[in-house]
């Protein structure tokens, strides 16, 4: 016979079905992929059963959180319905957010499979980090590579440090950018001395990350559960508020910065919008931004440990 002979579309799977299957029904491929069945009928246990890995679906969508264009979403197997993360059970990767959605639809249009192209990834591409204070081997120092994570950490000698990283690329302040960050406090200290700003900035600071001359950020202070959010364009200083939506020491907090209205930019934590009224505009700003996880401390013998699990961003012209 001939080396190779087709039997199937790459975007196709075909699969012995081990219980009913509904016309439109999700599952998870053995590669990972999510599949719909697209027949028009039901198959019985026992059937051969086709599934598309390709195309752009309306699926069900929990509601409580906000779906941003060209985001990531997954589908939560438990509940049946997409959502902006997964949890520890069988939930699995279902494609990219196709337009806008609202924390109260339904509904959600997915690009199946797709993964978005970030422009600049903090936990892929070069970027910088200066180190103030006094080295500690094993405590305090470089951020520390720990599987995909980068891990930033403040050591217990009393004096000023401050330990970051910011992307060697950046991106205009009118590109459309949506920024994307996840961190994790593991060990916020005793004190009040050390604080964590994340998000995006025009450069960094030896001492005080409200000293930049531009930035959108959240931010964290040792020993307190509030995340905070603030920015400054050169112009108008937004001082720090409350989010209302607190972290958990230990737990992972995921943040989103949509910057396609540099005039009001709108800050999401935990998948849903906050602070919708309040005015973080970096339209003054002369940019160009970058990726920055910060953490500083003024003085005493304080700890404070954040690990970064993401730190991205994609543009659009549109």
């Amino acid at each position: 016979m001939a080396d190779a002979k087709r039997i199937d579309c790459s975007n196709q799977r075909t699969l012995t079905s081990v219980a009913a299957v509904a016309s439109g029904e999700i599952y998870c491929m053995s590669d990972g992929r999510a599949g719909v069945h697209t027949a028009l009928n039901a198959a019985a246990s026992g059937d051969k059963v086709g599934f598309s890995t390709e195309g752009i679906y309306t699926v069900t969508k929990a509601t409580g959180w906000v779906g941003l264009d060209g985001g990531k979403v997954y589908w939560d197997h438990s509940a049946n319905s997409a959502n902006y993360l997964k949890v520890n059970d069988k939930d699995f990767y279902l494609g990219t957010i196709v337009g806008d959605a609202a924390s109260t639809d339904l509904t959600i249009d997915v690009n199946l499979n797709v993964q978005p192209v970030y422009l600049v990834d903090i936990n892929r591409d070069p970027c910088t980090t200066v180190v103030v204070g006094t080295p500690a081997a094993g405590v305090f120092g470089y951020p520390k590579r720990v599987g995909g994570s980068h891990l930033i950490e403040l050591g217990a000698t009393s004096e000023a440090q401050k330990v970051d990283i910011l992307s060697d690329d950046g991106f205009a302040i009118t590109a459309n950018a949506i920024v994307e960050f996840a961190f994790n406090v593991v060990n916020d200290g005793a004190g009040t001395a050390s604080d964590f700003n994340i998000g995006c900035a025009s450069a960094t600071h030896a001492t005080d990350f409200e000293s930049v001359a531009e930035f959108v950020a959240l931010h964290v202070d040792e020993n307190n559960l509030a995340v905070l959010a603030h920015s400054d364009d050169g112009t108008t200083d937004t001082a720090l508020v409350t989010t209302t939506v607190a972290h958990v020491v230990g737990t992972r907090y995921e943040g989103w910065i949509d910057l396609r209205d540099p005039t009001d930019p709108q800050i999401y934590c935990q998948g849903d919008l906050v602070l919708g009224a309040s005015d973080f505009g970096i339209d003054a700003g002369t940019g160009p931004l970058f990726l920055i996880a910060h953490l500083e401390k003024t003085t005493g013998t304080d700890t404070f440990e954040v690990s970064v699990d993401w730190l991205r961003c994609r543009i659009a012209e549109v």
